[in-house]
């Protein structure tokens, strides 16, 4: 399984079109590219922020925080462009959360993990 290439050792790999990272063997929808600075930023530390809220609400067992934490993780990624409507306008569908082998993305990324 190939997750890492680069120069970096926690890099990992991204589709040709950019649309996509891969994670253990799974695509990951990449955030909008067309984000100023400054909104990225701002939606990141909304998501930072609404992650510590889950961890948090997980440690005290309290449920309702749980799912109200999990509302702003999802708020956050949208607002990211890694949830919701896709950000690129050529029609593809999105790919986000499957199996690289199981999309069309499968002979680039076994050409890939052989070459490695």
């Amino acid at each position: 399984m190939l997750t890492v290439v680069g120069g970096h050792d926690d890099a990992p790999v991204e589709t040709p079109d950019g649309r996509y990272i891969v994670v253990n063997d799974r695509l990951w929808r990449k955030s909008n590219p067309t984000l100023t600075p400054v909104e990225r930023e701002q939606f990141t530390k909304d998501l930072m922020a609404a992650r510590r809220t889950v961890g948090k609400a997980l440690r005290e067992g309290d449920q309702g925080a749980v799912q109200a934490a999990r509302k702003l993780v999802d708020e956050a990624k949208i607002a990211l462009g890694e949830r919701g409507e896709v950000w690129w306008d050529d029609g593809a569908p999105d790919y986000g959360r499957k199996l690289v082998k199981n999309t069309p993305y499968a002979q680039w990324w076994t050409a890939l993990v052989n070459d490695f």
